[in-house]
């Protein structure tokens, strides 16, 4: 809920997620779900509130999954806390990975979000629990990994205040 850009991170992952050509937009509420409802716009997303909220990425990520359509492809994983992720990787992670079991994009300084799961992952996200899951299922050797080229840094995921701080201070360079 920390501002940015005059509203907040939350409404900057959701504004990239609408400029996406999904067919299902899905948020995962977790212990904030009360001040996110109030505050910021869900039109045109399903809401899933995370039961084991506070036991990191991976129940936000398995209690989505439970609620994809049984028809679609596969899953994006954006999160609500990294502003700067762009549409055009997005875009350029389902081109190059839709076949892949994984994608995830390779920045100049590494591997980053956002993440692909194709159908036949999502067994594997549904057991997913702790923080950094989705990471340690990528390096699992269990499926194989799409790196999908991404020009620029990885976006910065504000995880503590020094991040926030480092966001605030780089922003004007991403634009």
């Amino acid at each position: 809920m920390l501002p940015y850009r005059g509203r907040t991170l939350v409404d900057a992952a959701l504004d990239t997620a609408r400029e996406c050509a999904f067919d299902q937009r899905i948020v995962a509420l977790g212990g904030s779900a009360a001040a996110v409802r109030a505050r910021v716009d869900l039109r045109g997303f399903t809401v899933v509130d995370v039961p084991a909220a506070g036991s990191g990425c991976g129940a936000s990520v398995s209690t989505a999954v439970g609620a994809v359509d049984p028809r679609a492809d596969g899953l994006v994983l954006l999160l609500g806390d990294q502003p700067q992720v762009r549409a055009a990787a997005v875009d350029a992670l389902i081109s190059a990975a839709g076949d892949s079991p994984l994608g995830v994009c390779r920045y100049d300084d590494g591997l980053g979000h956002p993440f692909w799961f194709r159908r036949d992952v999502f067994a594997a996200l549904l057991g997913l629990h702790g923080d950094k899951a989705v990471w340690k299922l990528l390096h699992s050797g269990d499926f194989v990994v799409t790196e999908v080229r991404v020009a620029g840094p990885v976006p910065i995921d504000v995880d503590t205040p020094a991040d926030y701080e480092r966001l605030l201070a780089g922003d004007h360079l991403v634009g």
